[in-house]
């Protein structure tokens, strides 16, 4: 069996797929990967995703230069998640400017952001390009 086969594909062809730095353990980010995106991050060590949003594949990096290098890949037991441990370039994942997508936190009942930015998103993309 094709080790592309024992991932459980939903039924647009995709895999949530979540980048965890292999140094800190930090949850950097959540997207998603089909077939294409997951091949391509195993042959070239540099993680790919599918953009929903833009229906298209999506090299990370490609445009703020935040590539990812991917040092291990693994699938949980329903086939269903991919978690990559990569070492984040510039050490900012999120189209924000921040170090991880995932910073807001809830306090009591409000989120609270508790990342500061970075670096200016401004800065980082040229002509208003998303993550």
């Amino acid at each position: 069996m094709n080790w592309l086969d024992e991932v459980r594909w939903d039924e647009k062809g995709l895999v949530t797929a979540i980048a965890q730095d292999a140094k800190t353990q930090r949850v950097l980010m959540v997207a998603y990967m089909n077939r294409e995106a997951l091949t391509l991050t195993a042959q070239s060590g540099i993680a790919h995703y599918f953009s929903r949003s833009r229906q298209k594949l999506w090299k990370k990096g490609e445009e703020s230069g935040h590539l990812q290098t991917v040092s291990e890949l693994r699938l949980d037991c329903d086939g269903d998640v991919i978690v990559l441990q990569i070492e984040q370039a510039g050490g900012i994942a999120c189209h924000t400017g921040r170090e991880s997508c995932l910073y807001r936190k809830l306090v009591g009942e409000a989120w609270q952001i508790t990342d500061p930015v970075l670096k200016d998103p401004a800065a980082i993309y040229q002509a208003g390009h998303g993550h």
